[in-house]
């Protein structure tokens, strides 16, 4: 694997009375957000060979939305990625880093985030490399890492709906 892109999901609706969190739909503005995102990405040749999502509604409806950015994308759905923790997550990861060059995980905090933060700090990144990553991952953000050879990480950049002319989250 060649390319890390952590995505946290697009903007849910509140959960309502009864309904189990797992079931969440995406907001509108959710939907809209995360195709931003992923023509981004797009746009700047971050298409990824596969796509490991959370079976919850609001993760499968953000790689929906996501989905035109990427036609060539393999996908699975990961039920380890629901509720997981950040172990969890690189667990997923590891498994899947010799299956393609570029992998897109589509998840939820605060696990994502977690290790977001994580990678960098095991590449020994800076303060000033860690800090607008652990500052915040808001819905619809997208963390992309470049990986080296020998596996070490750094961030290529940060995409959040908001900075793209989506609502995101403030």
């Amino acid at each position: 694997m060649r390319r890390l892109i952590l995505f946290r999901h697009a903007k849910a609706e509140p959960r309502a009375p009864g309904e189990d969190d797992f079931d969440r739909p995406l907001a509108p503005r959710g939907r809209d957000d995360a195709a931003i995102v992923a023509r981004a990405l797009a746009d700047y040749g971050l298409n990824p060979d596969l796509a490991l999502v959370s079976p919850a509604r609001r993760t499968t409806e953000t790689w929906i939305s996501a989905r035109e950015a990427f036609p060539a994308t393999k996908v699975e759905l990961v039920r380890d990625l629901y509720d997981a923790t950040p172990e969890a997550i690189q667990a997923v990861i590891a498994e899947a880093a010799d299956r393609c060059d570029t992998l897109i995980v589509v998840g939820h905090n605060p696990g994502l985030h977690e290790v977001a933060v994580e990678i960098l700090i095991d590449a020994a990144a800076t303060a000033a490399e860690i800090e607008p990553v652990a500052a915040r991952f808001p819905t619809a953000t997208a963390a992309v890492y470049a990986i080296d050879p020998v596996g070490h990480a750094r961030l290529d950049g940060l995409y959040l709906a908001k900075d793209l002319g989506g609502e995101g989250d403030a």
